[in-house]
């Protein structure tokens, strides 16, 4: 059931836990607190200079704060997921994948955009419980787009097909 696809994981640290309908069109199944100590990490002005550099003082338009993370171990915990991807900065939540279509996947929203771009840079292909990770920014724009193209590709084959006479 695509209406249970996901686990929703507050950090206690950030505001009162709320849903976010632009990470995921999915409803929640569960919701568990994770009691972890308050994370503070001030950002020092040469970490967020490094993190500007590279764009002549602006990030890409697509960094944000939520990151996609794909090819999990279908066994990692969300304690697992805070640890590692705690150590680049203060998380707000993780929301890991439980349905059949979602198992190895997760949301990490961090509380700065600048963090999530550091762990997305540094993250991005490390080997996790020998799986390599695959971390994205999620841009939920290209993926209701990708939904129309895979719609239109499929009604075009449809028509292919009957022209062709193929079942």
């Amino acid at each position: 059931d695509s209406s249970q696809s996901a686990l929703f994981f507050h950090h206690p640290s950030s505001s009162p836990a709320t849903y976010h309908p632009s990470l995921s069109t999915n409803l929640l199944d569960a919701t568990l607190l994770i009691d972890r100590p308050n994370e503070i990490r001030s950002i020092t002005p040469k970490h967020f200079s490094q993190a500007m550099s590279s764009r002549g003082g602006k990030l890409a338009p697509e960094v944000n704060r939520a990151l996609f993370v794909k090819n999990l171990s279908y066994n990692v915990t969300p304690e697992e997921l805070f640890d590692l991807f705690g150590k680049f900065g203060p998380i707000r939540q993780v929301r890991q994948g439980i349905a059949n279509n979602t198992k190895g996947t997760a949301f990490v929203v961090y509380e700065d955009v600048v963090d999530a771009k550091q762990a997305c840079d540094k993250l991005n292909g490390f080997n996790f419980q020998n799986r390599y990770l695959v971390v994205l920014y999620h841009q939920p724009e290209k993926m209701a787009k990708s939904k129309e193209d895979l719609e239109a590709r499929r009604q075009n084959l449809a028509q292919l097909k009957q022209q062709h006479g193929i079942d």
